[in-house]
């Protein structure tokens, strides 16, 4: 079955202004909806990513140049991931439109395409 990336976009801050209980409410949905797609055998793996910001590698002219933070051009980070099963990209949408992010930020589907590397 083909498999889709649901890349979560949001804005660095998005969450900076809940309270802890709040956060544990949310954090409750994203463990509750990724449960439900567990039980459906749709859900590959999933993660949260680290707040802090990471490193960037490029080759400029055969050297490589590492950077701080992914982010350092844009708005948006992608504050983590889920990777789901599904029948085609209609159906990726509307498992993806259930994902509590959707009230937080933007929701990235792609279609991963298989390297030959997968069992």
């Amino acid at each position: 079955m083909p498999q889709y990336l649901l890349l979560l976009h949001e804005e660095p801050q998005v969450f900076a202004d809940k309270s802890p209980a709040e956060l544990q409410a949310i954090f409750e949905r994203y463990i509750a909806w990724a449960g439900k797609l567990a039980q459906e055998g749709k859900l590959v793996g999933a993660n949260k990513l680290e707040d802090r910001s990471g490193k960037s590698l490029r080759q400029v002219n055969g050297k490589l140049t590492v950077t701080d933070g992914p982010y350092t051009e844009g708005r948006e980070v992608i504050g983590g991931y889920f990777l789901i099963e599904a029948s085609s990209y209609e159906d990726a949408v509307s498992i993806g439109s259930e994902c509590p992010h959707a009230d937080f930020g933007v929701i990235e589907i792609r279609q991963v395409e298989p390297t030959g590397g997968d069992k």
